[in-house]
């Protein structure tokens, strides 16, 4: 690889997704010359730090580009001066369309998308486009390779694009990329799932990770402070920990619950405490910056996670960075993470009862608290430092051949 690349996501930067961020910043500390694209920009709610903010200021925004008349039709004019390339990439559009009218409309967005983001690429002299999340800005990303002739290839993290993988053509966007970051064998699996043999070559087991430098063990913690860090969405599971948390309260009525994080069910949930009698036992933080997030995991006793799927929680791996021991549902990758009863607490996902019961034994048991917090600590920095998964990437990119036509498309970028 000879030029910079370019990251595409959906929306950058979130508070949710920090593990994009400080990938970014970790290939860029190895010398990489690393671009940000997004197709919205995020909204003031995940403006939570210094990180979002420097980072929203140099990211490329496309919906808003591909929205100014005259920068779209430009960037279809310069499109068209290689007009098979065009036409292979609207055809890939049509012929990889979810079903139905409303399928093959939003693949023509994703398609007016592309070319302006073909555009940028030539112009900026990118040399390989990278994009976290396979569904939608995923699609783009396809287009816009299919278009410039730069390669592409993507973070695979599930699990929902699992549970409708035709819909989103895993298959197609395996088979076109240059290769496919798994962030778990658990993933890798579902990608070979859904793809041809002879494409698993393409797909490599990469973390995400953090930097378990930035997270240390705290003191003064008494037994009775849980913390939960995620979207407050149905797929995280709130409702469950809600009942077993009032369940345990009979034992330990100091217990309390802090959820850092913010989403759709807020309202519901905050009804669902009042009505639970736990407006006392239960702080909702918001979305709060990386740094606020290390300082509270210092001040709890145990991180709980009661999902129904997920990946490879970064959430986990920050709360054991930080010598805590974890309660998590055992889903998706997550067994791959925590290890039960050596890093944590494994239980079933949806069983309020075994979460109660698994949050009393840690409330109650000082020394599993702290070997396991020991032990999730090693673990994570062993298997999960940002700095080694990011080098590993690096030289995935390294490896990738160029496009063999850099010259920019025709014209200046508007």
């Amino acid at each position: 690889m000879t030029g910079p690349i370019a990251y595409l996501t959906g929306e950058y930067p979130r508070a949710t997704d920090t593990f994009i961020q400080r990938e970014v910043a970790a290939l860029r500390a190895l010398g990489l010359k690393v671009e940000t694209c997004s197709v919205r920009r995020t909204g003031p709610a995940h403006m939570v730090g210094p990180e979002q903010h420097t980072e929203a200021a140099r990211t490329f925004y496309l919906l808003g580009a591909t929205a100014n008349p005259a920068r779209s039709l430009a960037a279809h004019a310069a499109a068209l001066t290689r007009p098979g390339r065009y036409l292979r990439a609207l055809a890939l559009a049509w012929r990889s369309a979810p079903r139905g009218l409303r399928g093959r409309l939003y693949n023509l967005i994703y398609f007016a998308e592309a070319a302006v983001l073909a555009r940028h690429l030539r112009v900026r002299g990118i040399t390989h486009l990278h994009n976290h999340i396979a569904k939608s800005s995923c699609t783009v990303a396809m287009l816009a390779s299919t278009l410039s002739g730069i390669p592409y290839s993507f973070t695979l993290h599930g699990p929902d694009i699992f549970f409708a993988p035709e819909h989103w053509r895993l298959d197609e966007k395996i088979a076109r990329a240059k290769f496919v970051v798994c962030i778990s064998q658990f993933c890798r699996s579902q990608a070979m799932l859904f793809s041809r043999p002879a494409d698993w070559e393409k797909l490599h087991v990469v973390h995400c990770g953090i930097h378990p430098a930035r997270y240390g063990p705290g003191a003064g913690r008494t037994g009775d402070q849980l913390l939960f860090v995620g979207r407050l969405a149905a797929v995280k599971g709130v409702p469950v920990l809600l009942d077993a948390l009032a369940a345990v309260r009979k034992i330990r009525p100091d217990l309390h619950l802090t959820l850092i994080g913010d989403g759709p069910d807020r309202a519901a949930l905050e009804a669902r405490v009042r009505e639970m009698g736990l407006a006392d036992a239960v702080t909702f933080a918001g979305y709060k910056a990386q740094d606020e997030v290390a300082t509270t995991l210092q001040s709890v006793d145990a991180l709980v996670l009661p999902s129904f799927a997920e990946g490879v929680p970064v959430v986990l791996m920050e709360g054991m960075a930080a010598g805590l021991p974890v309660v998590a549902t055992q889903v998706g990758g997550v067994g791959e993470l925590v290890t039960h009863s050596e890093t944590g607490l494994l239980v079933p996902p949806g069983d309020s009862e075994a979460l109660a019961a698994a949050l009393l034994h840690l409330m109650e048991d000082g020394e599993a608290r702290r070997r396991m917090g020991r032990a999730g600590r090693k673990k994570v920095v062993t298997d999960f430092d940002v700095g080694q998964e990011a080098a590993r990437l690096a030289a995935l990119f390294r490896t990738s051949d160029p496009p063999t036509d850099l010259s920019p498309n025709p014209g200046a970028e508007a």
